[in-house]
């Protein structure tokens, strides 16, 4: 998941990371959400969080 770059904003690269059986969602910016279970939860999460910067 990639989000365009501007001028006063830099670009958020997502992604997710398994360990054992939790997901996490990552970015770029050093931002990390909550384990998860799910997924897609995880990935909701990295998606809300490009959409929020």
């Amino acid at each position: 998941m990639l989000q365009e770059a501007t001028p006063d904003a830099p670009t958020h690269r997502t992604g997710t990371t398994e360990r054992g059986s939790f997901c996490f969602a990552h970015c770029s910016c050093g931002w990390r959400g909550p384990a998860r279970r799910s997924r897609e939860r995880a990935r909701t999460d990295a998606e809300l969080h490009a959409k929020s910067t």
